[in-house]
């Protein structure tokens, strides 16, 4: 039986790592692993979480008890994101346009075993994404050619998915009774949809910038020069219409070092590291379309990469606290490095007939500094509950700001619960709300007129745990 339920959970996790998964609280990260986690606004580096505490703190595997567990899980996340055209009123609004989106599903699968002092585990989690779907009949999908002074609706799509996966293999060691030290290595793959629309002067923008070069930018150019037929904008297609499948994918890998110390019978501290993710660069296939002046398009099939598209490196600490048997506090304070990972996105395209184009998107991402807090309670053998609160500062600047990228939350409320269903399994499930943010973006080159983007979302996320 048991065999059968670990294979479940494996078929699971290989359906859906290429699933999609929507946008985070902490940019494209995830707000808290597992279900217990989750309940507790993201606490994990102080105390036991289950197999999900690998992705924080690898020595909290200590904290297990003897013998072998097994996890799976799925999350659950719908998104609530408009985009206002401040200029002339108009709202984009993300939802069900195609296969590209929502609600978003997320694996989790993980197996522990700890043998006296030596703890050990492996697991397949989403460690985050990203996911919008304007569609193609918004004001996103418009273009105008300066040249005649006319604007269109192109009919193409603006969209994105991002997924990363990460498969750590986990180990922790008790020192002594009161220090365990733990570690991580980690293999991560990342695939990413994207629909992206470029308006005339947001091309121009990236070109003046030295943003924008390559071989295809002189017959861009050349349709906006006199007598030219007009240019209306530029748009990259590199994804796959399915619920399954990224248009570019990469594999590469990370780790984690922690540790774990108790101060009294109480109370514990943490501390872990993460490093920064090493990736291939994402490559696939896609088409660069040139849309004219009169709203002719002319479609450039070729290869594309996402130049070093990287997870930065992370640093956590924090403290649990039990105040009785039942009732117990949890504090962790992070500290997310995004400035050494997301200055631009590079995107490099080759067309098949020749030429080529390289885009530098800037970005400059801040450093991003998270507070949660959490709290749980034993209400009866069977019964456990839990809250927590979650606030990061802002990463992302106003004036870099894409609609097809507003990872913008930095507030979660949660809740969850443990149901014991026998003494060696039980549930876990976990909600949590990321309240609405708002930001605005003045223009380009991010923005083709001035925007103003809302969103909010909702999690589930639900865990059946088997020790044996």
């Amino acid at each position: 039986m048991l065999q059968k339920k670990l294979a479940v959970g494996a078929a699971f996790a290989t359906l859906t790592a290429s699933s999609p998964v929507a946008l985070a609280t902490d940019v494209f990260g995830l707000e808290g692993i597992g279900a217990v986690s989750r309940g507790m606004g993201g606490t994990a580096v102080a105390q036991d979480v289950g197999p999900g505490g690998m992705l924080t703190n690898p020595a909290t595997l200590s904290l297990e008890k003897d013998g072998s567990q097994a996890m799976v899980g799925l999350d659950l996340v719908t998104t609530d994101i408009d985009v206002r055209n401040k200029t002339t009123g108009e709202t984009a609004r993300s939802g069900s346009h195609g296969n590209n989106r929502g609600p978003y599903f997320a694996p989790e699968v993980a197996y522990t075993q700890r043998i006296g002092d030596l703890a050990f585990g492996i697991g397949a989690f989403a460690r985050g994404g990203l996911g919008t779907e304007y569609g193609k009949n918004s004001f996103l999908s418009r273009g105008y050619d300066p040249i005649s002074g006319t604007a269109r609706d192109t009919g193409l799509e603006n969209s994105s998915r991002l997924l990363v996966l990460d498969i750590p293999l986990a180990a922790s060691y008790r020192v002594n009774e009161d220090f365990t030290v733990g570690a991580s290595l980690d293999a991560m793959w990342q695939g990413l949809n994207l629909d992206l629309f470029l308006r005339t002067d947001q091309v121009g923008a990236l070109y003046a910038d030295g943003r924008a070069s390559g071989g295809l930018m002189a017959p861009l150019l050349g349709m906006l020069a006199p007598g030219g037929p007009g240019l209306q904008g530029a748009h990259f297609s590199l994804s796959k219409n399915s619920p399954l499948g990224s248009g570019v994918d990469a594999w590469g890998y990370s780790g984690r070092l922690g540790m774990l110390y108790r101060v009294s019978p109480e109370t514990r501290v943490g501390a872990s590291y993460q490093f920064e993710s090493q990736m291939s660069d994402m490559t696939g296939d896609a088409v660069l379309t040139a849309v004219a002046g009169d709203g002719s398009q002319m479609p450039f099939a070729g290869k594309i990469k996402i130049i070093d598209f990287r997870m930065p490196a992370k640093l956590d600490i924090g403290v649990s606290h039990r105040l009785t048997p039942q009732w117990s506090i949890a504090a962790d304070l992070s500290r997310v490095f995004w400035k050494d990972v997301m200055k631009d996105i590079k995107v490099a395209f080759v067309a098949n007939g020749g030429g080529d184009l390289s885009i530098q998107l800037p970005q400059n991402y801040r450093d991003q500094t998270i507070l949660a807090l959490g709290t749980s309670y034993v209400l009866s053998p069977a019964w456990t509950l839990r809250a927590g609160f979650r606030y990061a500062t802002q990463a992302l600047r106003s004036n870099t700001l894409f609609a097809v990228i507003p990872a913008t939350p930095t507030k979660h409320l949660s809740f969850g619960f443990s149901y014991t269903l026998t003494p060696a399994s039980r549930i876990d499930f976990a909600y949590s709300h990321a309240f609405r943010e708002k930001m605005d973006n003045p223009g380009t080159p991010n923005a083709a007129d001035p925007i103003e983007v809302k969103h909010s979302q909702n999690n589930a996320t639900i865990n059946y745990n088997v020790s044996f």
